[in-house]
């Protein structure tokens, strides 16, 4: 069986490695006679499982003490719910900065949750641009007595990325959706009051969302929403209040092993910015054959969305691109064009096979 190279932006490439791991341990995890998806999520061995997983995740992000880490389902689409709820006190306000599709999907969900009981504002927003840059200072209007700030880090359909070295200056508590690029740099988790990531991106398979949260914010949560929903309860009980999704996080705990074992974030930064480089490059050399759209400072390293000058190829490339073995390189709908996502677990090869075709099908088509 031949392997094929997926830039899918979720479900996304996992390593290679950790899926050999997964099939030696399928049908039996460390002699315990059956595999992880078939344990009770109350037993020794699972229970051994999550606690490791959320110790190598704490180790790999520099995660404080003072922070929970939560593991829950529904993906960063029910955060999008399930954040007000917790952490918007009614007839309170929120902030929301709108740099792509997610995030105005958040803010559209926080406003439909809490209409009648907090409020909450757009506090910039760059659609007239076409989301095709970060919000600059000047953009930005920030509420001072805001219960939070929202704001997205990287926006996988538009391909922006914020680093977090330049997250805006405030003293209100600052939540971000970092679906597509967690794990992929080191950031300073004290900058922020809450995180959140679907995994199916850079973490692991779909099923499983993370939340770290600081404990300072829990216990605020309305009082009519499901104990599910609530934070609190579920950091009391250990993201175990019901069943937990738990094949998903034993491949997620994987990663994080994997991830320590290639040297931390450190060193998986330098190898997504050499994979960005050469991806951008061959973009930026191609004499307009090729185009991306997004402000150079603002470029995400993870979700790579790229269109062909002349449109009428696009079918050619995608056809030809898949005989190639590179699959899921069609853009969003909402955008059209094309899109790499080059998320952790691509390797260098992947990116390199990519560029290749990329300058290939261009000297035949230019």
């Amino acid at each position: 069986m031949s392997r094929i190279w997926n830039f899918s932006a979720g479900p996304a490439v996992l390593p290679a490695e950790v899926l050999e791991q997964v099939k030696d341990e399928l049908l039996d995890w460390h002699g315990a006679g059956c595999g992880v998806m078939e344990m009770s999520h109350r037993g020794k061995e699972f229970t051994a499982v999550i606690e490791a997983a959320e110790a190598d995740l704490r180790e790999l992000m520099g995660i404080p003490a003072s922070y929970k880490v939560l593991f829950l389902q529904g993906g960063a689409t029910q955060q999008f719910a399930q954040l007000p709820m917790n952490l918007l006190p009614a007839g309170d306000s929120a902030d929301y900065l709108v740099t792509g599709s997610w995030s105005k999907k958040a803010i559209k969900e926080a406003q439909h949750v809490a209409e009648g009981i907090a409020s909450v504002r757009k506090a910039g927003s760059t659609e007239a641009a076409g989301f095709t840059r970060n919000l600059d200072a000047g953009d930005i209007s920030i509420d001072p007595n805001a219960a939070y700030l929202h704001l997205c880090t990287n926006e996988t359909i538009h391909g922006i990325e914020l680093d977090c070295s330049r997250l805006p200056q405030t003293s209100v508590p600052i939540v971000a959706d970092m679906s597509s690029h967690i794990l992929s740099r080191p950031i300073d988790v004290s900058r922020y009051a809450m995180i959140y990531a679907g995994a199916q991106k850079n973490i692991g398979p779909s099923g499983v969302t993370l939340v770290i949260v600081r404990e300072d914010l829990l216990g605020k949560a309305w009082k009519t929403i499901p104990s599910v929903m609530d934070y609190a309860v579920m950091a009391e009980n250990g993201s175990m209040l019901n069943t937990p999704p738990t094949f998903a996080i034993y491949v997620s705990g994987l990663v994080f092993q994997w991830l320590k074992r290639r040297g931390g974030l450190v060193e998986v930064e330098k190898a997504n910015k050499h994979k960005a480089e050469l991806l951008y490059a061959c973009i930026d050399e191609s004499e307009g054959f090729y185009v991306n759209p997004v402000r150079e400072l603002d470029r995400s390293r993870m979700n790579v969305p790229f269109m062909l000058a002349d449109a009428a190829l696009d079918a050619a490339f995608l056809s030809e691109s898949k005989a190639a073995g590179l699959a899921s390189l069609k853009g969003h709908k909402s955008v059209g064009g094309m899109r790499a996502s080059i998320y952790n677990a691509m390797p260098t090869d992947g990116v390199r096979a990519l560029v290749e075709f990329m300058q290939d099908f261009r000297k035949r088509n230019a």
